[in-house]
Formats: C-alpha cells, sequence, structure tokens
C-alpha cells in the first residue's frame, strides 16, 4: 500500500488542529478491505479449516503472526502517508488492542456459561470478530462525521472516558452476560435448541431449524463488543480525526484476538495491574480530547505514554502482582493446558 504523495495529495498542507490531513483514495480503500477480507478467508480456510484447540504455543505463534501484519501495514502507513500518519496508527492499534484485552476475559466468562467446549470456539470468535468490524466501521464512520460537525462532542467523548477510566479504577464495568438484554431477547424469538450441534450456528431437529447454544454465545460476544466499543473508538478518536487510520487500527488490532483469547483467556488472575493500566490511558487520551482545543498533544507523545503504561502495568503484574487465585482462575475458565506425559 504504497501511495505517491504528490500524486495522491496525501498529506494535505493544512492540518487540522494537529492531526494528519489525509487524502486516501479509493483504490487503497479497496486494497485494504480485500486484504482484510483475504486474511479472514486465510484464517477460516487454511488456518482453522477444521476445528481444534489452540494450544498456548500455536496461539502464542498466531498473536505474534497477527502482531506482524498489524505493525506491518502501520510501516505501509508511514511510507505511504508519512511519520504523522504513522504515528496516530500505531497509537490508535496500542489503544484498540490494550482495550480488547478486557474483552478477551469476557469471552472467556461467555463460553464458561454456556459450556462451550475449546473445539468449538474459535468458530463462534471468528463470525464475532467479523461482525465486530461491520460494527466499528459504523461507529468510527458516524464518530468522525459527528466530530467534524459538532466540535463540542469532543468534551462529551473525554468525559465520558474520564467517567470509564474512575469505574476502572474504582474497580466497577464488569459484564454480565446473565443480564444482555440481547440475550433475553434471543431466547424469547427465535426458536432454539439446548444441544449443540458441533460447531454449527442453526440445525435441523424434526425438520425444524432450530438455533443451537452457540448462536446465542454469537449474540453475546457481538453486543459485548458493541459495549467495549463505546470506550475504545472515542478513544481512538483521541489520537487521530482520519477514518481510514482510525478504522485500519482498530480492523488490525481486531483481527488478532481469537489467538490473544486463547493465549490469554487462562490468565486473567496474573494481570493484576492491567485494568488500573487501562485506566490510566482512558483517562489520559479524555484529557487530551478535552483539551485539544487549547493544547494540542503531539501524537510522538501519546504513542510513547500508551507504550509507556502498558509495560509498566503488564511488568508490574508478573512483578508483583497476587498470584494466589491463579489457579482457581484457570479451573474458571476451562482452558488449562495437559501437563507434560512426566509430571504427575
Amino acid at each position: 500500500m504504497i501511495v505517491h504523495p504528490a500524486a495522491a495529495e496525501v498529506v494535505s498542507e493544512r492540518a487540522v488542529s494537529g492531526f494528519a490531513d489525509l487524502s486516501v483514495p479509493i483504490w487503497a480503500w479497496l486494497a485494504t478491505l480485500v486484504l482484510i477480507l483475504v486474511l479472514l478467508l486465510l484464517d477460516i480456510l487454511v488456518l482453522h479449516r477444521t476445528p481444534k484447540i489452540l494450544r498456548t504455543r500455536r496461539a502464542a505463534l498466531e498473536t505474534l503472526m497477527w502482531v506482524a501484519v498489524g505493525v506491518s501495514f502501520g510501516a505501509a502507513v508511514i511510507v505511504g502517508f508519512g511519520g504523522k500518519a504513522g504515528g496516530e496508527y500505531f497509537s490508535g492499534y496500542l489503544i484498540e488492542y490494550s482495550l480488547s484485552i478486557d474483552n478477551v476475559f469476557v469471552w472467556a466468562l461467555i463460553f464458561t456459561m454456556f459450556a462451550v467446549p475449546a473445539l468449538y470456539q474459535h468458530r463462534v470468535l471468528f463470525w464475532g470478530i467479523f461482525g465486530a468490524l461491520v460494527l466499528r466501521a459504523l461507529f468510527i464512520f458516524s464518530g468522525v462525521a459527528l466530530i467534524r460537525s459538532f466540535a463540542w462532542l469532543l468534551y462529551v467523548f473525554g468525559a465520558f472516558l474520564l467517567y470509564t477510566a474512575f469505574k476502572l479504577i474504582r474497580g466497577g464495568g464488569e459484564v454480565n452476560p446473565e443480564e444482555n438484554i440481547a440475550l433475553r431477547v434471543v431466547r424469547k424469538t427465535v426458536p432454539s435448541t439446548p444441544d449443540l450441534d458441533g460447531q454449527r450456528l442453526f440445525t435441523r431437529v424434526n425438520g425444524r431449524r432450530l438455533a443451537t447454544p452457540l448462536f446465542a454465545v454469537l449474540v453475546l460476544v457481538e453486543t459485548t463488543d458493541v459495549l467495549f466499543a463505546v470506550d475504545s473508538v472515542p478513544a481512538v478518536l483521541a489520537v487521530s480525526r482520519e477514518q481510514f487510520i482510525v478504522f485500519t487500527s482498530n480492523a488490525f488490532a481486531i483481527l488478532g484476538l481469537r489467538a490473544l483469547y486463547f493465549l490469554l483467556a487462562d490468565l486473567h488472575a496474573r494481570f493484576t495491574y492491567l485494568q488500573q493500566g487501562l485506566a490510566v490511558i482512558l483517562a489520559f487520551v479524555g484529557i487530551k480530547m478535552i483539551v485539544s482545543h487549547w493544547y494540542e498533544i503531539a501524537g510522538g507523545v501519546s504513542l510513547g505514554v500508551i507504550a509507556s503504561v502498558l509495560v509498566v502495568s503488564v511488568f508490574a503484574s508478573l512483578k508483583f502482582g497476587v498470584r494466589d487465585n491463579v489457579d482457581d482462575d484457570i479451573e474458571l475458565y476451562g482452558l488449562e493446558q495437559p501437563p507434560p506425559p512426566d509430571e504427575p
């Protein structure tokens, strides 16, 4: 995705409020969407054509692969659109990726509640990610348009992010799948069967087409993603106002969440200070959004703060975190790996 600056008028001479101002050609949008579609097809038709349980080593390798894809696209953004655009992309990517970690733990809770075998979880997450991409696109394009039309919404978004950060610090913000309104609607309106039929969302019983429990799980995954998007999309809009940058940073972060789920879902208790770190990030971007009218925090500074907070919170969790409940947490999420043969 290399775009010649002169031919495409990549970065305008005017930079609105210090943000990168891009003129992205239609072919670049189409190429990016085709790339995302190819990656999704590669995942479902090649890497996971048949149901399988992702063990820790395989999940780690796939996580690294998706991170490499996201970083490579960021490098292409720098080459095609310049360093400012690249800095905004990586800031948005880190924000979305870090905030999505909480989403991963909620997925684990949903799968546990419905007793979904690990063998079928990837297929549900594939369709969940596909739906999340569509919903995030709607959120992003409407959010950017609203900010351009109603500048005062910056203060509303900023205040909401500060409120969310406060809730995280106090230990709030948990999601209870049983209280999900969409799940209640599905249970009342969609004919369903309590029995699984492999990884199918729908099956036939006595000639009737019925939804399997995996359909209800998918609905929960999608609706909880909407809740998380309410936090993460405004947070990314604090570091970029370009639809192309905000969408792609979200998309490439989301694409790797399936592998990240199988890597981290059984390690929730080990990330003791991650929630506090996410609260600091949300508070920072909320303040950045509120003060942007009077003072613009440089993109490089934003990227440095976000990366530093993530590194410190993860290091503190691994070094000083409370580990007493790790075994209970692993048993809860049901993704523990079998011990080596030589262990008792």
